[in-house]
């Protein structure tokens, strides 16, 4: 796709690290549109016959490019809806799909979102309680390896949801300046331009609808922090 309707800005982050949180914030700007996760990657074309894909090769087209056209168009028709101009995408699983981010937009902007990786771990195990522990920490090492290729492969800059937290008026004036709007301290109040966390499509839980920035948990001392998460941690630099 030679030319995208728009240049989007993805959150890049792993699950329960304060990506609903950013985006509520970003949302509340006058110019930046961050709605729920869009889940993108699972939003795909299928061709079902010879005929159809034959038609769609001799314009030169192969599947991942209409994905791409159909990605484009979502998110400029909700860009478009919203009357703003910088749309802003966050769902948890575009981190697995990095190079296909920067295949459809090679100009997009990154924000790579961390967070301590046994808070991470703790608050997926609490709003898991349907999955074991050993399946939920798998689950989240697959996250790992990604994060490290998109963060050396991509043009981005990196929030710590600790810092998020304990000084929100530094970072988001920060990441306002990554996006080239002016800093607007009203963002923190951010359900006044969202009231409805719907299940499903990011965190619904009763702290981000509190309408609160809540201060992150302090970090565990280093002897606390279990054996197979200490790798994790190093590469995030949460760990010496």
């Amino acid at each position: 796709m030679k030319t995208p309707l728009v240049t989007p800005t993805f959150i890049m982050s792993a699950p329960r690290s304060g990506s609903t949180l950013l985006r509520s914030i970003m949302n509340a700007h006058a110019d930046i549109r961050a709605p729920h996760e869009l889940h993108l990657r699972q939003i795909q074309v299928e061709m079902e016959d010879d005929f159809a894909r034959n038609s769609i090769e001799a314009l030169g087209l192969a599947n991942d490019d209409l994905e791409h056209l159909l990605w484009d168009r979502l998110l400029h028709w909700e860009l478009a809806r919203s009357g703003k101009q910088i749309i802003v995408e966050k769902t948890p699983a575009n981190l697995e799909h990095w190079e296909r981010l920067r295949e459809c937009w090679p100009d997009a902007r990154y924000i790579f979102l961390l967070r301590h990786p046994m808070h991470i771990f703790e608050s997926l195990v609490n709003n898991h309680p349907e999955f074991s522990p050993d399946i939920l920490l798998l689950r989240l090492f697959h996250d790992v390896e990604p994060m490290r290729e998109a963060r050396a492969n991509l043009t981005g800059i990196t929030v710590r949801y600790e810092e998020l937290t304990a000084n929100p008026n530094q970072v988001i004036e920060y990441v306002c300046h990554h996006l080239d709007v002016a800093w607007d301290p009203g963002m923190l109040d951010y359900t006044k331009s969202e009231r409805m966390f719907p299940p499903g499509v990011g965190d619904w839980g009763e702290k981000i609808k509190s309408g609160r920035i809540h201060r992150a948990r302090p970090a565990p001392r280093p002897e606390d922090v279990p054996e197979k998460l200490r790798p994790w941690c190093r590469e995030w630099g949460y760990l010496d």
